[in-house]
């Protein structure tokens, strides 16, 4: 058991020392994100150490249950395929122009607009892809209108990490931890909508309160000018990911899985972006453009996380974390020890090792899943390594100039992190007594 401890903690350090100083790497005419090799060498390790479990985990990786990774992989590219799709037609940023429009001269109303679109957007698609689509705007905006990106990059990421807890799909590891504890679509929004209410009105209030200073000075400059090129793609698109999200909401009464829902809302855009390029004869080129942006890394990453976590279950050591939790104060340690345990070793690796424990623990399952699932999404406040999308979102800010370190954004992270995940874990409490 030490042994695979030990190789689990080192595979886990390297993998932040890679996230935050080799967080790319380029061999050649390849460029790849080295944090998910490292992990992958680390559970072949693990494999060639405690060989005498390779059924298990076999076993584990191919069982017809929910918690099942390549189902759950399935749903996460899926979903992700069809916001990323929209993200390519120029969706996100069309919306971000209008609301910017509407802003005016006034940074404060600006703010507001922002923070509340990025709420609503990251509900219905995914917190990563927005971090993706509108970081860049943000700061080609604030360029040309020659004011600070801060306020606004702080609103953005902070709104997409927050808002991201109201639905299962708008976060990798709110699909993990609901399936694993049998959750389902509505039962989910039925407990999670007022935490992330009272998490997302605290948030905004603490960002005021940090940035309201510099919100008083007007702009003068303007939004860019965006154009939809493509809108009947565009409608298709939505009525894809429209009648995706239905079909998520009523498929445990229909008998269907998530997974097969959304795999087949993307075979179905896949073929239908295929029949418009023959009829129009030209490529598909949003479609093609959009496979090339799939995060393809987080297959043999999650995978080989899942591998490192079910020899560590086999050998006890998620029984033994359990046990040390116990079976009272479910909300408030699960809820803490998910918040550290992430910026420790990372949201996704942080949802796999969670959902073990709380599976050996005989503490109420779904209040620890809701509390570790408000820890996976508020971490990313806290630390840039938190979350994948706190890392994107530091590289890109990095990228275009402004200085923003690890320093600078745990300052912001005690000041809103802290009150935020309290908050939501305080409501949760009286949410799972409704």
């Amino acid at each position: 058991m030490l042994a695979s401890i030990i190789i689990c903690a080192v595979t886990v350090v390297l993998m932040i020392a890679c996230i935050l100083f080799v967080p790319k790497l380029k061999i050649g005419k390849l460029k790849i994100r080295p944090y998910w090799v490292v992990v992958l060498i680390g559970a072949v390790i693990l494999l060639c150490v405690n060989w005498r479990l390779l059924p298990e985990v076999g076993s584990a990786l191919i069982a017809n249950t929910a918690v099942n990774p390549l189902k759950i992989l399935a749903l996460f590219i899926a979903m992700t395929v069809l916001s990323i799709f929209l993200d390519e037609l120029g969706f996100f940023r069309f919306l971000a122009s209008a609301v910017l429009k509407r802003a005016k001269s006034g940074q404060l109303r600006l703010f507001i607009y922002l923070y509340l679109m990025v709420s609503v957007l990251t509900t219905f698609t995914s917190n990563d892809i927005i971090i993706l689509s509108f970081t860049p705007f943000v700061c080609y905006f604030a360029k040309s209108a020659k004011i600070s990106p801060i306020p606004f990059l702080a609103a953005e990421f902070v709104a997409a990490n927050t808002w991201s807890m109201a639905l299962m799909i708008g976060n990798p590891t709110n699909i993990y931890l609901a399936t694993a504890g049998g959750i389902d679509f509505l039962s989910y929004l039925k407990v999670s909508i007022l935490p992330t209410l009272a998490a997302g009105a605290v948030a905004l209030g603490m960002l005021l309160l940090v940035f309201g200073r510099k919100l008083r000075a007007p702009i003068s400059g303007e939004a860019e000018e965006v154009t939809i090129q493509d809108k009947p793609l565009l409608w298709v698109g939505l009525a894809h990911l429209i009648v995706c999200t239905v079909l998520l909401a009523i498929g445990a009464y229909i008998g269907l899985e998530m997974w097969l829902i959304a795999v087949c809302a993307v075979g179905s855009l896949v073929i239908f972006n295929i029949v418009f390029a023959i009829v129009r004869k030209k490529r598909p080129a949003a479609l093609l453009a959009c496979l090339r942006r799939i995060p393809y890394e987080l297959v043999p990453f999650l995978l080989a996380m899942f591998t490192m976590i079910v020899i560590l279950t086999e050998q006890g050591v998620t029984a033994a974390i359990a046990d040390w939790l116990g079976d009272t104060l479910t909300v408030l340690k699960y809820g803490v020890a998910s918040f550290v345990a992430a910026n420790v070793m990372n949201n996704i690796p942080m949802s796999v090792l969670f959902s073990s424990v709380i599976s050996a623990s005989t503490a109420a399952a779904h209040s620890a899943i809701y509390a570790t699932i408000i820890g996976s999404n508020i971490c990313a406040l806290f630390t840039p390594t938190g979350a994948l999308a706190g890392i994107m979102w530091s590289s890109i800010v990095n990228q275009h100039g402004y200085k923003f370190g690890y320093v600078s954004f745990l300052k912001m992270g005690v000041f809103i992190a802290l009150p935020t995940l309290f908050t939501a874990l305080g409501v949760l409490c009286g949410a799972l007594l409704l």
